[in-house]
């Protein structure tokens, strides 16, 4: 199969839908990658380095697109790209339709073969292609968090450590997913006072056991969500309802009701968000005001540190991109569930039901 990928668009997007590791192995397995002129400078891959490991490198992203049956990216395309896709091209990226009804529109009418990495889900629930990611965002939450709580940046000037003799920041992290465990963890380790709210009480359990005592657990219900959320300095929302539109958990009142330079910090903004006040940003303007509360939202935070984001994402997507490129769409998701449930389009049509329930289009199923 001839696999193409093309250099991301997206504002501040430095990561590559491939590593050199990456094209090795499917040119090892007698596949053939197209690699757009300087896609993977960002994420310190120059152009040269892909072709010692095989790929070949074109000028454009019209020629990717013209002639690749498969295209790998990290984002979704962008409305400069969507003209770009054809009918029966396979697309493998993340994708996040949920909150993306143009893009959905678009690869219905392209009938484009639309695999999402994060959907795609084992037997055991599990999101493999989407760990990754949300380990890199859900760490970098707390330490963005942390910079926006200076003074000056906007915050009150709290230090989340704190120092002898004086209270430690009070950090809130809605949902103990990857996400959730990852911001918590950095927020222990810089001394900061944490409270994780889940609904899964098992998570809850094992996170009490490990932390031993050092994070307050709460179930997450309107009432405890809107007690801690007040009371924090620092609010990192990490909400995951697999392929769906992330639910919204806080209010502008209880956003309204925090002290003035408090911070909150979305990440599941690339779902629709958590927080009602929640809007998406970007590297360049990443951050604003309501109600005195400073709001960071960028759907893309792992794109600011490449180099690590595009070694674990390769990591990750490299066995199923290898399944796809060696069967085709329909054998490989015969043979994989998993991959399967990553299917969103098909010929036409949305093929993953959470996406067509939240965006109230019509969802036929691909029949195995």
């Amino acid at each position: 199969m001839l696999v193409g990928v093309p250099k991301e668009i997206k504002i501040s997007e430095n990561r590559v839908g491939m590593t050199e590791a990456g094209v090795q192995q499917l040119v090892s397995e007698g596949h053939k990658v197209l690699i757009e002129k300087d896609a993977g400078i960002g994420s310190g891959i120059s152009n040269e380095l892909f072709e010692q490991f095989g790929a070949e490198i074109v000028d454009t992203k019209k020629e990717v697109y013209d002639r690749a049956e498969m295209i790998v990216k990290v984002k979704e395309p962008l409305p400069d790209e969507y003209n770009l896709m054809r009918e029966s091209q396979i697309l493998y990226c993340y994708l996040h339709l949920a909150a993306e009804p143009e893009l959905t529109k678009i690869l219905c009418e392209r009938k484009v073969k639309a695999i999402a990495y994060e959907t795609i889900q084992p037997e055991d629930g599990s999101l493999p292609l989407l760990v990754p990611m949300s380990e890199v965002a859900g760490r970098m939450a707390t330490q963005i968090g942390a910079q926006y709580l200076q003074r000056n940046n906007g915050g009150k000037g709290i230090l989340l450590g704190g120092v002898t003799g004086v209270r430690r920041g009070r950090v809130t992290v809605i949902g103990g997913g990857v996400v959730g465990i990852n911001a918590l963890k950095m927020a222990v380790g810089l001394g900061a006072s944490v409270t994780v709210l889940d609904v899964n009480h098992s998570r809850l359990e094992y996170l009490d056991h490990i932390y031993q005592g050092r994070i307050t657990t709460m179930y997450s219900n309107i009432k405890n969500i809107s007690e801690a959320v007040q009371a924090s300095d620092l609010v990192v929302g990490a909400v995951l309802v697999a392929g769906h539109k992330a639910p919204t958990l806080v209010t502008k009142d209880t956003i309204e009701s925090m002290d003035d330079g408090s911070v909150v910090v979305d990440v599941a903004v690339d779902q629709g968000g958590c927080i009602e006040t929640c809007r998406p940003t970007s590297h360049e303007n990443p951050t604003y005001e309501v109600g005195g509360v400073v709001h960071y939202c960028v759907p893309n935070m792992p794109g600011v540190a490449p180099r690590t984001s595009t070694y674990a994402l390769t990591n990750a997507t490299s066995n199923y991109m290898s399944m796809i490129a060696r069967l085709g769409v329909e054998e490989a998701i015969q043979n994989d569930s998993a991959l399967y449930k990553g299917l969103n389009c098909y010929g036409g049509h949305v093929t993953y039901k959470p996406v067509a329930d939240d965006l109230g289009m019509e969802y036929k199923p691909y029949n195995l």
